[in-house]
């Protein structure tokens, strides 16, 4: 070392901004703390980016917009011979410091992985304490995971364009997600609902309360149903006369468990049906409970600990604290003696614990003043599950009788709760979706009842339900598709490319998803099969543990993938020349007509195209089955024109539904009609709180275009500023805004104004 030199101070770097002002409260003047805002470099974004031949070899780029970023990062690093890399705790996180430490190499230069699963001040200088090597396994399992989906996506997506239209996209999971909803449609379409019937006793005993039976058996056996309502009216008649006695009376009292703390998918689930928000805003908002909130003096702190995870594991010290509270608030009755563990399910990464609070005495109470009421919703539900795990059972008394009619016998039950236990705290949305039993009054075997009425009711079998954002969750969870990580991004897709809409909260596949999803599975029936995608995700976990070679599971994929990409290139079926056939006669000359897509979306043509040039628009009912539609009077949208303020109308010709302008032929624009009831719709959520509109695009009186809340007048949200769908890299807001000025032109910022990054400009690729 040159006398007299100063060498820079350690560098600390992290993903989010947000992190580094808590970094720095605990780290003092020591060390130096940076900020990559996520990835630094990727695959290209106009190419597949890799080297099938040279082993499948990558080549990443610095990502467009980020040069300042490592700039910025080089600067910092300085003459430092110690690196500290912090990204997140995970294979993404694992990525980004492998990048950064390959633009910061450096003679004599040493680089540590240091991993806050908390961003605590004992946490935070226990890691600093402790740092590893960097994890060249997980890294090879992230990039792997990058490499597949890149030679899916890359190579699949320009076939959709030949055979179906420009800008279609196919993905290795979001493929396998529209099948499985495209499927749970079509088990919907081929449902038959059969009628049966239910026989109901109200009865009563010399005691209250009265109370109500089923009738669920005759002559000992068993009744599997009563097919209609004159099988019901024969039951009525034979118990007509009869005496009701009470046969049998069962009393035990059960246990109830309290659920584990929360996973990334658990958590993801009970923020959708209980709070109302989507799986994306979960994450999003979990993401600044972990990066770290402002509480009392300005001190910034995570309050819950890393929140991508499927581990149900918790620290010791963590569950011994939730029982000192418990005693403390709840009383020694609802206490455990000593720490309760789960066991975790077969092939869980156990990296990281369970999202928990970093500790339960910041109650919600003593928070809130410092959190936003979505943070407050989200943090309350945490620490809840969390401190209720660690709680007695609750003890549930049930009390079950059968009752004797002649020949029929009914069932009745009820229940108590002696002990609430955790259930005083804590309940799930399935917990308190079950279904709630009265209680039974004081009986006895041999006791007569008082039957006050039967009551015959007809019911209908019911088709499987759609996938709700919830629903999808689990079954991508329990199937092994993805990983809780990707579910947010993974629902985001399959909707912003058109392949399902949402009906009143759940999900149906759109034509153009039907469409997508039967070209792609018959040609690749491996590759987007659910059990061939969980198992790739075994492999990848495999790579990650050092079991098997990156390359090896690249090689067993890519060989007979490659076999079907090239019969596919000739053999798909071009939905743009034969379409599919269906049995429907052409009007105009007897022959097929076939389900095509054009320009501007699908529609039905004659097969004898072009001797006979017959086409229509077309429905499906709620069979599935299609339905040609007979061209009517052009249909009015709540839309305008962008290019004369006209209104749109919506038409049919030759290629499909469309929209065009009113004013034709003066104004000859018209746009696609796929993007839904005029395209106004912008996917985002109103930023509003406690608001669960969503942004749409809309017109002034003077024409100029805005953005507004769907639920006004309820809500009056609008800015003239157009809303982009990317989280803000600084303080993690659910949208971006474009603004226009003549000094910058057209750039993205942040629009809250207590972020670092409102008024700048945020490069398309920061987020």
């Amino acid at each position: 070392m040159t006398e007299g030199k100063i060498v820079s101070k350690p560098l600390v770097i992290v993903e989010s901004p947000t992190k580094v002002k808590t970094l720095k409260k605990y780290l003092g003047k020591n060390y130096n703390v940076a900020a990559t805002v996520g990835h630094i470099k990727d695959l290209p974004a106009k190419e597949m980016g890799i080297d099938i031949d040279d082993h499948f070899k990558p080549k990443y780029k610095t990502i467009n917009g980020k040069q300042k970023i490592v700039k910025s990062l080089k600067q910092a690093a300085g003459d430092a011979t110690d690196i500290y890399l912090a990204p997140d705790p995970d294979r993404e996180g694992e990525a980004i410091a492998w990048h950064t430490a390959e633009i910061l190499k450096k003679k004599g230069r040493k680089f540590h992985r240091v991993l806050f699963h908390e961003l605590t001040k004992n946490a935070i200088r226990e890691a600093m304490a402790s740092p590893e090597e960097l994890h060249k396994t997980k890294y090879e399992a992230q990039q792997a995971r990058r490499i597949l989906d890149r030679l899916v996506g890359y190579q699949i997506s320009p076939l959709l364009w030949r055979k179906v239209k420009r800008g279609l996209s196919a993905g290795r999971v979001q493929s396998v997600s529209v099948r499985i909803i495209c499927e749970r449609e079509r088990e919907i379409h081929a449902f038959e609902s059969e009628e049966y019937w239910s026989v109901t006793a109200h009865l009563e005993s010399d005691s209250p309360p009265p109370f109500t039976a089923k009738l669920v058996r005759k002559n000992g056996e068993k009744i599997k149903i009563i097919p209609n309502g004159a099988s019901a009216t024969a039951i009525l008649d034979e118990l007509s006369g009869e005496k009701l006695t009470v046969e049998k009376v069962v009393k035990k009292t059960t246990k109830r468990n309290p659920l584990p703390p929360f996973t990334t998918s658990k958590l993801q689930q009970e923020a959708i049906r209980k709070l109302r928000f989507s799986a994306k805003k979960a994450m999003m908002v979990a993401q600044q409970l972990y990066e770290g909130v402002d509480l009392e003096a300005g001190e910034p702190m995570g309050l819950i600990t890393y929140m991508r995870t499927d581990s149900t594991r918790i620290a010791q010290e963590a569950a011994e604290e939730a029982i000192t509270l418990i005693r403390e608030q709840f009383g020694e009755d609802y206490a455990i003696g000593k720490p309760r563990f789960f066991k975790n399910r077969k092939k869980v990464q156990d990296a990281h614990e369970a999202i928990r609070p970093t500790s339960v005495f910041h109650t919600p109470e003593k928070v809130a003043p410092y959190l936003s009421q979505d943070q407050m919703a989200l943090y309350t539900l945490i620490w809840q599950r969390f401190v209720a795990s660690q709680m007695k059972q609750a003890l549930i008394n049930t009390n079950s009788i059968s009752v004797k009619a002649g020949a029929y016998g009914f069932n009745a039950s009820g229940s108590t709760v002696e002990f609430p236990g955790f259930m005083i705290l804590y309940m799930s949305a399935d917990q308190e979706g079950e279904k709630k039993t009265a209680p039974l009054p004081e009986l006895s075997e041999g006791m007569e009842l008082k039957v006050n009425k039967y009551d015959p009711k007809q019911h209908f079998t019911m088709p499987p339900p759609r996938f709700s954002e919830a629903s999808l969750v689990k079954e991508l969870e329990e199937n092994g598709i993805g990983r809780p990580s990707t579910y947010a991004a993974i629902l985001s897709t399959i909707r912003d490319k058109g392949y399902v809409e949402g009906i009143k909260g759940y999900f149906r596949p759109t034509e153009l998803g039907f469409i997508v999803n039967d070209l792609i599975v018959e040609s690749f029936p491996d590759v987007f099969d659910v059990d061939f995608t969980a198992k790739m995700e075994d492999n990848l976990d495999q790579v990650e543990a050092a079991e098997v070679d990156s390359l090896k599971v690249l090689d067993g994929f890519y060989t007979p993938f490659r076999e079907k990409l090239e019969k596919a290139s000739e053999g798909m079926l071009s939905m743009k020349g034969v379409g599919f056939s269906t049995d429907i006669d052409c009007p105009e000359c007897g022959k097929k007509l076939h389900i095509k897509v054009g320009k501007n979306g699908h529609f039905l043509a004659c097969s004898g195209y072009p001797d006979c040039k017959h086409s229509s628009d077309y429905v499906r009912d709620e069979k599935g089955k299609v339905q040609p539609v007979t061209p009517s009077q052009d249909e009015a949208i709540d839309k305008v024109c962008e290019k004369c303020g006209k209104p749109m109308v919506i038409k049919r010709g030759r290629y499909g539904t469309f929209l065009a302008c009113s004013g034709y032929p003066d104004c000859k624009h018209t746009q696609s009609a796929d993007a839904g009831n005029g395209g106004q719709a912008t996917g985002i959520n109103c930023p509003e709180k406690g608001c669960s509109g969503e942004l749409v695009q809309r017109k002034s009186k003077r024409g100029k275009i805005f953005y507004g809340c769907n639920r006004f007048p309820e809500c009056d949200f609008a800015t003239w500023d157009k809303p982009v769908d990317k989280a803000c890299p600084g303080c993690g807001a659910e949208f971006l805004i474009e603004k226009t000025t003549k000094k910058s032109g057209t750039f993205r910022t942040c629009m809250n104004k207590e972020c670092g990054l409102h008024g700048k400009q945020i490069a398309p690729d920061e987020d």
